[in-house]
């Protein structure tokens, strides 16, 4: 519901996503949600691609500078690392 409220005042939601079907069964829902407005994502990267070839997880070291510019909507660049 807070997301909910937030989109409905155009302030902008951050996702720092860690997922381990990331590459697979999740993918057309990732790029669907990049594509909506008001929704910012830290950048991510693959996790371990030997033993989870599937698996992302986002970038701690970007999430402030994320926020940052999602007040500014604006989504930090590149999204993938």
């Amino acid at each position: 519901m807070a997301v909910k409220s937030h989109l409905r005042n155009e302030n902008p939601v951050v996702i720092a996503i860690s997922t381990n079907n990331g590459l697979s069964g999740n993918a057309m829902n990732i790029g669907k949600v990049l594509n909506m407005k008001n929704y910012y994502f830290v950048p991510f990267k693959q996790d371990n691609p030997i033993t989870k070839p599937r698996s992302i997880v986002f970038d701690s070291s970007y999430v402030v500078k994320t926020l940052e510019l999602a007040l500014e909507h604006k989504q930090i660049e590149p999204i993938l690392l």
